[in-house]
């Protein structure tokens, strides 16, 4: 496998493995397109988007796989910014997923961001996985998201030993993670070959296997309402066992559903 930056003439087939790599990654419970190729479409004309970590994985001369950087900033009390990153997309064709590519990506880019003088990258990502990467909850590090909240797939991950000592703050990403309207995503993905709608899981699968109190849980969360069982894969396993009514045997069954659906889920 060769990591590389991405070349001007693969934008297309960039955005094409980012389209290919999320189509089921909506958490809805209606049917809708992804909005992760657009995003990386747009993400290129945006003034925080980094042209010098957006790398390829290439395999046997075929793209497989990529990750795109923009910056970020903490903004402290007293108002003053300090320059983060964060990665996002981070895409890999279907037939190439858990091979390793992803986290080969992440590694070889943190060490090239490393070489740049960044400090830390941030992200809001699925909370059991990337602590096996080096993130750990944005929490322990006095940082916020914008609104001044905290939850799970927030994390940091320092690129060298005390990199974020002294700097906490409010969390801040481009305003285009925000802007993303499926209009738009319709008609941009006019662009790319027909593709059949996914139809996400229900979460009433899950539900439908749990003891009354841990369905009970779910069903009293506004959070878990008109959501698919992919959204459930966005919480940790401390978060879910905190709720009320969850048990060592409703967190076996979470985790055997998922995967049982082709999702990863827990520690």
């Amino acid at each position: 496998m060769i990591i590389r930056l991405e070349c001007p003439g693969e934008h297309y087939a960039v955005e094409e493995i980012s389209r290919e790599a999320h189509w089921d990654g909506e958490w809805g419970a209606e049917p809708c397109i992804s909005d992760v190729h657009l995003l990386v479409h747009r993400l290129r004309n945006c003034p925080s988007y980094l042209p010098n970590l957006h790398y390829v994985a290439e395999l046997d001369g075929k793209l497989v796989g990529h990750i795109i950087y923009s910056a970020s900033k903490i903004v402290d009390d007293a108002g003053k910014e300090h320059e983060m990153l964060t990665f996002g997309p981070l895409s890999v064709l279907p037939e190439y997923q858990n091979q390793g590519i992803g986290k080969a990506l992440v590694q070889f880019t943190f060490a090239e961001a490393k070489k740049l003088g960044y400090r830390a990258v941030l992200i809001f990502g699925f909370p059991d996985y990337y602590p096996r990467l080096g993130f750990r909850p944005a929490a322990e590090f006095g940082i916020t998201t914008s609104d001044g909240k905290n939850y799970d797939p927030f994390m940091a991950c320092q690129l060298y030993d005390g990199a974020l000592d002294g700097i906490h703050g409010r969390y801040y990403i481009d305003p285009v993670f925000d802007d993303l309207k499926q209009d738009d995503v319709i008609a941009f993905d006019k662009k790319f070959p027909p593709k059949e709608l996914h139809i996400p899981v229900p979460i009433s699968v899950l539900l439908d296997r749990l003891p009354q109190p841990a369905r009970a849980a779910f069903e009293t969360s506004d959070e878990f309402k008109q959501k698919s069982l992919k959204y459930v894969t966005t919480k940790s396993e401390r978060e879910v066992a905190a709720m009320d009514g969850i048990d060592s045997q409703a967190l076996e069954i979470i985790r055997a559903v998922t995967k049982e659906h082709g999702l990863l889920w827990g520690k």
